[in-house]
Protein backbone atom coordinates (compact mmCIF):
# COMPACT_ATOMS: atom_id res chain seq x y z
CA UNK A 1 0.00 0.00 0.00
CA UNK A 2 1.15 3.31 -0.65
CA UNK A 3 1.34 5.21 2.51
CA UNK A 4 2.17 8.66 0.68
CA UNK A 5 -1.59 8.28 -1.16
CA UNK A 6 -3.44 6.87 2.11
CA UNK A 7 -2.66 9.64 4.24
CA UNK A 8 -3.90 12.35 1.45
CA UNK A 9 -6.82 10.19 0.81
CA UNK A 10 -7.61 10.53 4.25
CA UNK A 11 -6.66 13.98 4.94
CA UNK A 12 -9.29 14.56 2.53
CA UNK A 13 -11.72 13.01 3.50
CA UNK A 14 -11.04 14.45 6.88
CA UNK A 15 -12.15 17.48 5.20
CA UNK A 16 -15.31 16.22 3.68
CA UNK A 17 -13.88 15.90 0.17
CA UNK A 18 -12.52 13.51 -2.04
CA UNK A 19 -10.14 13.85 -5.36
CA UNK A 20 -12.96 14.54 -8.07
CA UNK A 21 -14.24 17.05 -5.18
CA UNK A 22 -17.00 14.66 -4.48
CA UNK A 23 -19.26 14.42 -1.24
CA UNK A 24 -18.46 10.96 0.98
CA UNK A 25 -22.51 10.41 0.02
CA UNK A 26 -21.99 11.34 -3.61
CA UNK A 27 -21.61 8.55 -6.75
CA UNK A 28 -19.78 9.64 -9.70
CA UNK A 29 -22.55 9.94 -12.73
CA UNK A 30 -24.66 7.21 -13.94
CA UNK A 31 -26.03 6.30 -17.20
CA UNK A 32 -27.70 2.97 -18.24
CA UNK A 33 -27.71 1.99 -21.82
CA UNK A 34 -30.27 -1.44 -22.75
CA UNK A 35 -30.25 -3.77 -25.92
CA UNK A 36 -26.74 -2.85 -26.94
CA UNK A 37 -26.50 -6.84 -28.32
CA UNK A 38 -28.74 -7.54 -31.20
CA UNK A 39 -27.55 -11.21 -30.20
CA UNK A 40 -28.18 -11.71 -26.28
CA UNK A 41 -31.51 -11.99 -25.08
CA UNK A 42 -31.01 -9.18 -22.91
CA UNK A 43 -28.02 -6.86 -22.50
CA UNK A 44 -26.90 -3.39 -20.82
CA UNK A 45 -24.12 -1.03 -20.41
CA UNK A 46 -23.74 0.99 -17.03
CA UNK A 47 -21.18 4.04 -16.48
CA UNK A 48 -20.91 5.26 -13.26
CA UNK A 49 -18.24 7.80 -14.12
CA UNK A 50 -15.46 6.54 -15.89
CA UNK A 51 -16.31 2.90 -14.83
CA UNK A 52 -18.25 1.04 -17.50
CA UNK A 53 -19.58 -2.63 -17.55
CA UNK A 54 -21.51 -4.65 -20.24
CA UNK A 55 -24.04 -6.98 -18.59
CA UNK A 56 -25.57 -9.79 -21.36
CA UNK A 57 -28.53 -12.48 -20.85
CA UNK A 58 -28.89 -15.85 -22.47
CA UNK A 59 -31.57 -18.51 -21.70
CA UNK A 60 -30.54 -22.40 -22.07
CA UNK A 61 -32.66 -25.85 -21.14
CA UNK A 62 -31.21 -27.77 -18.61
CA UNK A 63 -32.08 -30.68 -16.39
CA UNK A 64 -33.15 -29.05 -13.04
CA UNK A 65 -31.74 -29.65 -9.54
CA UNK A 66 -33.07 -33.23 -7.94
CA UNK A 67 -34.28 -31.36 -4.63
CA UNK A 68 -36.18 -28.30 -7.01
CA UNK A 69 -37.69 -30.58 -9.39
CA UNK A 70 -39.76 -27.42 -10.42
CA UNK A 71 -37.37 -24.31 -10.69
CA UNK A 72 -34.45 -22.82 -12.94
CA UNK A 73 -31.85 -21.27 -11.89
CA UNK A 74 -28.92 -18.65 -12.84
CA UNK A 75 -25.46 -18.73 -13.50
CA UNK A 76 -23.59 -15.69 -13.48
CA UNK A 77 -20.24 -15.51 -14.93
CA UNK A 78 -17.85 -12.60 -14.49
CA UNK A 79 -14.85 -11.38 -17.03
CA UNK A 80 -12.18 -9.30 -16.04
CA UNK A 81 -10.63 -7.75 -19.28
CA UNK A 82 -7.27 -6.64 -18.88
CA UNK A 83 -7.98 -3.77 -21.37
CA UNK A 84 -9.91 -2.91 -18.69
CA UNK A 85 -7.23 -2.68 -16.00
CA UNK A 86 -3.70 -3.32 -16.44
CA UNK A 87 -4.04 -5.25 -13.06
CA UNK A 88 -6.43 -7.54 -15.15
CA UNK A 89 -4.63 -10.64 -16.18
CA UNK A 90 -6.12 -13.06 -19.27
CA UNK A 91 -7.33 -16.60 -18.49
CA UNK A 92 -8.89 -18.70 -16.26
CA UNK A 93 -11.40 -16.87 -13.68
CA UNK A 94 -9.28 -15.46 -10.50
CA UNK A 95 -10.64 -14.71 -6.76
CA UNK A 96 -11.93 -11.10 -7.80
CA UNK A 97 -13.76 -12.23 -10.62
CA UNK A 98 -15.02 -15.29 -8.97
CA UNK A 99 -16.05 -12.76 -5.78
CA UNK A 100 -17.77 -10.28 -8.37
CA UNK A 101 -20.28 -12.79 -9.88
CA UNK A 102 -21.00 -14.43 -6.46
CA UNK A 103 -22.04 -10.73 -5.43
CA UNK A 104 -24.39 -10.10 -7.88
CA UNK A 105 -25.44 -13.66 -8.20
CA UNK A 106 -26.39 -13.76 -4.40
CA UNK A 107 -28.03 -10.29 -4.44
CA UNK A 108 -30.14 -11.53 -7.76
CA UNK A 109 -30.88 -14.76 -6.05
CA UNK A 110 -31.48 -14.22 -2.26
CA UNK A 111 -33.95 -11.12 -2.89
CA UNK A 112 -36.25 -13.47 -5.43
CA UNK A 113 -36.50 -10.85 -7.71
CA UNK A 114 -36.93 -13.85 -10.14
CA UNK A 115 -39.42 -16.50 -9.54
CA UNK A 116 -37.62 -19.87 -10.15
CA UNK A 117 -40.63 -21.49 -10.67
CA UNK A 118 -41.60 -19.57 -13.22
CA UNK A 119 -38.87 -20.87 -15.28
CA UNK A 120 -40.27 -24.34 -15.36
CA UNK A 121 -40.18 -26.05 -18.59
CA UNK A 122 -41.51 -29.42 -17.69
CA UNK A 123 -41.44 -30.76 -14.09
CA UNK A 124 -38.34 -32.86 -13.23
CA UNK A 125 -37.21 -33.03 -16.50
CA UNK A 126 -36.63 -29.45 -18.36
CA UNK A 127 -35.99 -25.89 -17.15
CA UNK A 128 -34.76 -22.78 -18.27
CA UNK A 129 -31.40 -21.72 -17.18
CA UNK A 130 -30.53 -18.11 -16.62
CA UNK A 131 -27.01 -17.36 -17.86
CA UNK A 132 -25.69 -13.40 -16.94
CA UNK A 133 -22.35 -12.60 -18.33
CA UNK A 134 -20.72 -9.53 -17.05
CA UNK A 135 -17.24 -8.11 -18.68
CA UNK A 136 -16.09 -5.04 -17.77
CA UNK A 137 -14.45 -2.13 -20.42
CA UNK A 138 -13.29 0.22 -18.07
CA UNK A 139 -12.40 -0.70 -14.25
CA UNK A 140 -12.29 3.17 -12.79
CA UNK A 141 -13.21 1.91 -9.44
CA UNK A 142 -16.97 0.52 -8.07
CA UNK A 143 -17.05 -2.55 -10.63
CA UNK A 144 -19.12 -4.55 -7.66
CA UNK A 145 -22.03 -1.54 -8.07
CA UNK A 146 -21.43 -0.93 -11.51
CA UNK A 147 -22.08 -5.15 -12.40
CA UNK A 148 -24.51 -5.38 -10.04
CA UNK A 149 -26.66 -2.82 -11.91
CA UNK A 150 -25.85 -3.88 -15.31
CA UNK A 151 -26.71 -7.28 -14.47
CA UNK A 152 -30.65 -6.31 -13.05
CA UNK A 153 -30.85 -3.86 -16.31
CA UNK A 154 -29.93 -6.88 -18.69
CA UNK A 155 -32.62 -8.75 -17.05
CA UNK A 156 -35.02 -6.19 -17.46
CA UNK A 157 -34.57 -5.96 -21.10
CA UNK A 158 -34.49 -9.86 -21.46
CA UNK A 159 -37.11 -11.82 -23.58
CA UNK A 160 -37.38 -15.08 -23.73
CA UNK A 161 -36.60 -17.04 -26.79
CA UNK A 162 -38.69 -19.70 -28.56
CA UNK A 163 -38.79 -23.10 -27.36
CA UNK A 164 -39.52 -25.80 -30.27
CA UNK A 165 -39.96 -28.95 -28.48
CA UNK A 166 -36.48 -29.71 -26.57
CA UNK A 167 -34.70 -26.91 -28.92
CA UNK A 168 -34.45 -23.36 -28.69
CA UNK A 169 -34.74 -21.14 -31.45
CA UNK A 170 -33.15 -17.89 -30.61
CA UNK A 171 -34.01 -16.46 -33.94
CA UNK A 172 -37.72 -16.39 -32.40
CA UNK A 173 -38.15 -13.40 -29.89
CA UNK A 174 -41.26 -14.10 -27.80
CA UNK A 175 -43.43 -11.48 -25.38
CA UNK A 176 -42.53 -13.09 -22.48
CA UNK A 177 -40.33 -11.33 -20.38
CA UNK A 178 -39.54 -11.52 -16.68
CA UNK A 179 -41.73 -10.51 -14.40
CA UNK A 180 -38.91 -8.78 -12.06
CA UNK A 181 -40.02 -7.54 -8.24
CA UNK A 182 -38.18 -5.78 -5.39
CA UNK A 183 -34.87 -4.44 -7.61
CA UNK A 184 -32.10 -5.38 -5.44
CA UNK A 185 -29.44 -2.51 -5.50
CA UNK A 186 -25.96 -3.30 -4.61
CA UNK A 187 -24.32 -0.34 -3.25
CA UNK A 188 -20.30 -1.13 -1.38
CA UNK A 189 -19.44 1.69 1.46
CA UNK A 190 -15.84 1.90 2.32
CA UNK A 191 -14.18 2.81 5.30
CA UNK A 192 -10.90 4.72 6.00
CA UNK A 193 -9.91 5.94 9.31
CA UNK A 194 -13.72 6.75 10.90
CA UNK A 195 -14.98 7.71 7.20
CA UNK A 196 -17.43 6.20 5.40
CA UNK A 197 -17.83 6.56 1.84
CA UNK A 198 -19.44 5.31 -1.60
CA UNK A 199 -18.88 4.67 -5.15
CA UNK A 200 -14.84 4.52 -4.76
CA UNK A 201 -12.48 5.41 -7.39
CA UNK A 202 -9.56 2.56 -7.84
CA UNK A 203 -7.25 4.75 -5.76
CA UNK A 204 -10.03 4.65 -2.72
CA UNK A 205 -10.20 1.14 -3.05
CA UNK A 206 -6.43 0.56 -2.75
CA UNK A 207 -6.32 1.82 0.26
CA UNK A 208 -9.34 1.79 2.18
CA UNK A 209 -9.23 0.37 5.25
CA UNK A 210 -12.46 -2.26 4.99
CA UNK A 211 -15.06 -2.71 2.10
CA UNK A 212 -18.66 -3.54 2.65
CA UNK A 213 -21.01 -4.30 0.01
CA UNK A 214 -24.97 -4.83 0.94
CA UNK A 215 -27.92 -5.10 -1.25
CA UNK A 216 -31.22 -3.57 -0.44
CA UNK A 217 -34.39 -4.22 -1.91
CA UNK A 218 -37.54 -1.58 -2.49
CA UNK A 219 -38.74 -2.48 1.09
CA UNK A 220 -35.77 -0.98 2.53
CA UNK A 221 -34.32 -4.71 3.94
CA UNK A 222 -30.88 -6.04 3.09
CA UNK A 223 -30.61 -9.69 1.39
CA UNK A 224 -27.32 -10.17 0.79
CA UNK A 225 -23.97 -8.50 1.84
CA UNK A 226 -20.22 -9.25 1.20
CA UNK A 227 -17.04 -7.48 3.24
CA UNK A 228 -14.19 -7.39 1.95
CA UNK A 229 -10.79 -5.44 2.66
CA UNK A 230 -7.81 -6.66 5.93
CA UNK A 231 -9.43 -4.95 9.40
CA UNK A 232 -12.45 -6.16 11.11
CA UNK A 233 -15.65 -3.68 11.28
CA UNK A 234 -17.75 -3.57 14.55
CA UNK A 235 -21.10 -3.70 15.31
CA UNK A 236 -21.20 0.59 14.98
CA UNK A 237 -19.23 0.19 11.73
CA UNK A 238 -21.99 -1.97 10.09
CA UNK A 239 -25.01 -0.22 11.17
CA UNK A 240 -23.24 2.86 9.95
CA UNK A 241 -22.67 1.15 6.67
CA UNK A 242 -26.30 -0.44 6.29
CA UNK A 243 -27.84 2.81 7.14
CA UNK A 244 -25.67 4.93 3.87
CA UNK A 245 -26.53 1.90 1.52
CA UNK A 246 -30.43 1.79 2.00
CA UNK A 247 -30.23 5.49 1.45
CA UNK A 248 -27.94 5.29 -1.37
CA UNK A 249 -30.24 2.21 -2.85
CA UNK A 250 -32.98 3.77 -2.62
CA UNK A 251 -31.57 6.38 -5.12
CA UNK A 252 -29.91 4.01 -7.29
CA UNK A 253 -33.32 1.90 -7.84
CA UNK A 254 -34.95 5.80 -8.71
CA UNK A 255 -31.85 6.15 -11.50
CA UNK A 256 -32.79 2.31 -12.67
CA UNK A 257 -36.64 3.04 -13.05
CA UNK A 258 -36.16 6.60 -14.66
CA UNK A 259 -33.49 4.74 -17.62
CA UNK A 260 -35.65 1.94 -17.86
CA UNK A 261 -38.68 4.17 -19.03
CA UNK A 262 -36.76 6.07 -21.81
Amino acid sequence: MDNNLRNHVLRSLNAGLRFDNRKPEDYRSISIEYSISSNAEGSARVKIGDTEVLAGVKFEIGSPFPDKPDEGTIIVNAELLPLSNPEFESGPPNIHSIELARVVDRGIRESKTIDFKSLCVEKGEKVWLVLIDIITINDAGNLFDAAALAAYAALQNAVFPGLDGDKINYKEKTKKKFDLMNIPVSVTVLKLGKNYFVDPTNEEEEVADARLTLVSMENGKLCAMQKGGDHPLTSMDINAMMDLAIVKGAELREILKKQKKK
